[in-house]
């Protein structure tokens, strides 16, 4: 390995590092386009565009760009981020449109979101929102199947308006998200901290809130949350996979809040928006699909806008390797392979135990764990049944991956539960929500 002679190879390492343990989008967004300043002593300087990143990359960040500088230099480091104050010049470029840029990956703006009727709805409201915040639409909850482009239409709100309004205090979160740093907070920080980020946020995006159902601590934060910000004329968006009536585990009190403002779903796009959806990636891609074969993928793929993009992804891979433009037969090659691709990954039982125990608010540890209170006997047997039910596994290795329990105490736990669900609608509901759960994440 050549030594690290220059403060920008060494953060060229980190980002490496930081990439490896983030979501692409989060990669984009918020890591790629930091400026790597000066390092002196044990203290690294580094820059962002404006406030709004520096107290995202603050808040949510530090920790990990502070482990990649462990990992790269051995030692720990302290980081200090600085930022452009003032607005950026209006011919300039803007800062979060540019934070986004990466060859052959969509801008998350709203210039680059392909209106159809599918999604013509959403994406006005969404514009609405965006231009004048908490006086258009509050909340606004944004509905539909995934893949069809309510995180763009999300991250598009959340540039727009810090690129416009520098001052406003963004917070982007995803359900999930909510309910773990919540769980981390009463564990070792005390909740003030979390209050704190939630409570005084000029904007609360939230993608996939149904994962907050269920949960009863978690819904008890988030619905003093959202009457915070709510009084205090804050703008709120949501995204969810289903309408709120839909999410059978939400509390009343939050389902109604959810309705106070705007719903909109998003549709699988038409034939036509699907051919936009594809020509517009070729073009990014710098790739020249013939009409013919866009249309064929747009009859074939019809219900995910990742996989339209996907398979013009392939086309160009294929054009690459071949030296040839993208022919119907490139095609099918392609759509078979996005199939195959996008079969569902496997469940594991770690992930079911994940989610039950968030559910039911203990550890993953107690429900494996030969501890017998009632509330960790009702949700080791719910974890049980969404094992059997998702996994079809045996009952003796579901035993064996709940403390050894032998094949009798499973088709026991499971039977209690089917007789639960029998009688007890809202048990069944909060069981289905669980499968529901996992399946879609």
């Amino acid at each position: 390995m050549q030594p690290l002679d220059s403060f920008d190879q060494v953060f060229t390492i980190v980002c490496d590092y930081c990439k490896q343990n983030l979501s692409d989008i989060a990669y984009t967004l918020w890591i790629k386009d930091i400026e790597p300043l000066r390092f002196e002593g044990s203290t690294a300087h580094i820059k962002v565009k404006n406030k709004f990143k520096k107290n995202i990359v603050e808040e949510k960040y530090l920790e990990l760009l502070t482990k990649g500088f462990e990992v790269v230099l051995g030692f720990d480091v302290n980081i200090i981020v600085d930022c452009d104050e003032e607005k950026p010049d209006s011919s300039a470029p803007k800062a979060q449109e540019s934070s986004l840029q990466s060859p052959g990956e969509y801008e998350y703006t709203f210039s680059t979101f392909i209106v159809g009727a599918s999604n013509k709805f959403a994406h006005a409201a969404s514009l609405a929102v965006a231009a004048n915040p908490a006086n258009a639409y509050n909340p606004l909850f944004i509905y539909g199947a995934s893949g069809l482009g309510k995180t763009h239409l999300l991250t598009a709100i959340c540039n727009e308006i810090s690129n416009n309004m520098p001052d406003q205090h963004i917070i982007f979160a995803k359900g999930e998200e909510f309910t773990n740093e919540l769980i981390h907070a009463i564990q070792y920080e005390g909740t003030k901290g979390f209050h704190d980020k939630y409570r005084y946020a000029d904007v609360l995006l939230m993608d996939d809130v149904q994962f907050i159902g269920g949960k009863e601590r978690t819904q008890e934060e988030f619905f003093h949350t959202f009457n915070s910000l709510y009084q205090a004329g804050k703008q709120i968006i949501l995204t969810s996979d289903r309408p709120p009536k839909e999410i059978k585990t939400l509390e009343d009190r939050l389902r109604t809040r959810f309705e106070w403002g705007l719903l909109a779903d998003i549709q699988p796009p038409d034939f036509e928006t699907r051919t936009a959806i594809i020509n517009r990636k070729a073009e990014l891609l710098d790739i020249n699909i013939p009409t013919e074969v866009a249309e064929y993928i747009a009859n074939r793929l019809k219900n995910n806008i990742r996989q339209l993009e996907g398979a013009v992804k392939k086309l160009k891979a294929y054009k690459l390797l071949q030296g040839s433009p993208p022919t119907i037969i490139m095609a099918q090659n392609a759509i078979r392979d996005i199939l195959n691709d996008s079969q569902p990954v496997p469940v594991t039982i770690d992930r079911i135990v994940s989610e039950v125990s968030r559910t039911y608010g203990i550890t993953a540890q107690d429900i494996r764990s030969l501890k017998r209170s009632s509330n960790i006997s009702t949700a080791r047997q719910i974890a049980m049944y969404v094992v059997r039910e998702i996994t079809q596994i045996s009952m003796s290795a579901i035993g064996e991956e709940f403390g050894g329990r032998d094949h009798s105490t499973v088709v026991y736990a499971i039977q209690q539960v089917e007789k639960n669900m029998a009688k007890d609608p809202r048990y069944k509901e909060m069981a289905d929500d669980i499968i529901k759960n996992i399946r879609s994440s």
